[in-house]
């Protein structure tokens, strides 16, 4: 049942080979390589060795007529897959498992591929930037560049196919552009960009407004809202203080950036040992002046970084992928930030790590359709 649901979500992906040279069923090969990604395979030769000792088991739910594809046709079929179709597909079943998303939180951010380089072809590495929200732990999509200074273009054109309804959207500052601020608007959403000097009017008016409102109380500047967090542990103190406001009549361009309705600077103090530093952030948001919630989502935008991209890195090898090809290179991230989506969802095991889950999905067939039926049954 489980594989039915993976595959009615792949329903609409046209097959790109040529019918007469078609071996074997294409819903067939997809969730081969889903079920052999979440179980701990990281190529195509590993899906290919997962697949074949599995072989019998997966004769009871798969038809095979051609018995298990070869590596070379793996890396065939995902190579001539339409990356845009198959992230489509990839994007219909990851909203399904994230669900509703009121003031919920959608980080982007964008991650480079750093083996997927070619000097003979001049192809430098690909970079991906992602939508991932966060508090489900799920990717809901992600457009690929040739280089991080391109996630300019990348974000609105990734925002085209993520529905933002509801949600809050972080950025760091490379997306602090007024094009994407009303986009996230105009989708239905809300922005927290974070502001430095590739915006140098606008951030230097935001900087001179903090400095002021916070030193000079008895003049014209309103009373900031503040909020203030501490960390401790492992020898280490973090104070972290939230100051917002929605005092931006003064603002040059404010009209400008649609929706804009607060500025907030965010203060980190760490203390290790004997070492002290600070370091200070400036944000333009279209949210209310909410101290404890925005200096909330500011802090929980690195799930992206930390439950993502550093995860792909570590449970999956994702950064020592050799695999050049751009389509199949874009084709088989997806197939990771499915398998990750869905191990994070599966939560009989909670206290377990992706990396372990993997091997336990790898070990127990039972716990490899526990995985999987998240597509099932997300609520």
């Amino acid at each position: 049942m489980q594989a039915s649901v993976l595959v009615a979500f792949f329903a609409n992906l046209e097959d790109p080979r040529v019918e007469r040279t078609r071996r074997h069923v294409l819903g067939d090969v997809l969730v081969i390589a889903v079920l052999a990604v979440i179980a701990g395979a990281d190529g195509w030769d590993e899906i290919v060795e997962w697949a074949t000792a599995r072989q019998e088991w997966l004769r009871t739910f798969l038809g095979l007529p051609g018995g298990i594809p070869s590596a070379d046709t793996f890396r065939r079929i995902f190579e001539a897959i339409n990356p845009k179709q198959f992230s489509a597909c990839f994007e219909r079943l990851t909203r399904h498992l994230a669900g509703e998303m009121p003031e919920g939180l959608i980080a982007i951010d964008g991650k480079t591929m750093r083996r997927t380089f070619s000097k003979q072809a001049g192809q430098g590495p690909l970079h991906v930037v992602s939508a991932w929200a966060v508090e489900q732990g799920v990717m809901l999509g992600q457009v690929a560049t040739d280089e991080k200074s391109n996630e300019i273009t990348a974000i609105p054109e990734l925002l085209d196919v993520v529905d933002v309804k509801g949600a809050a959207v972080t950025i760091d500052a490379i997306g602090c552009q007024r094009e994407i601020a009303a986009r996230i608007v105009e989708g239905g959403g809300d922005y927290v960009l974070a502001l430095k000097a590739n915006q140098p009017l606008l951030h230097e008016e935001v900087v001179q407004y903090f400095d002021h409102a916070r030193q000079d109380r008895t003049v014209d500047a309103q009373p900031l809202a503040v909020h203030e967090t501490v960390d401790k542990g492992h020898g280490r103190l973090e104070v972290r203080r939230s100051f917002c406001t929605d005092d931006i009549d003064w603002m040059a361009d404010r009209k400008r950036w649609k929706g804009l309705r607060s500025i907030m600077m965010v203060e980190r103090e760490r203390v290790v040992g004997d070492r002290r530093s600070m370091e200070v952030a400036y944000y333009i948001t279209s949210l209310k002046p909410d101290p404890e919630r925005l200096g909330r989502l500011v802090r929980r935008h690195w799930g992206i970084e930390n439950e993502l991209h550093w995860v792909l890195d570590m449970a999956f090898d994702e950064d020592h992928s050799r695999i050049r090809d751009r389509t199949s290179a874009m084709n088989l991230t997806l197939l990771r930030k499915l398998a990750l989506s869905l191990l994070k969802r599966e939560r009989s095991k909670p206290s377990k790590s992706v990396a372990m889950k993997r091997r336990r999905a790898g070990w127990d067939n039972d716990y490899l359709f526990t995985v999987l039926a998240a597509a099932a049954t997300a609520d």
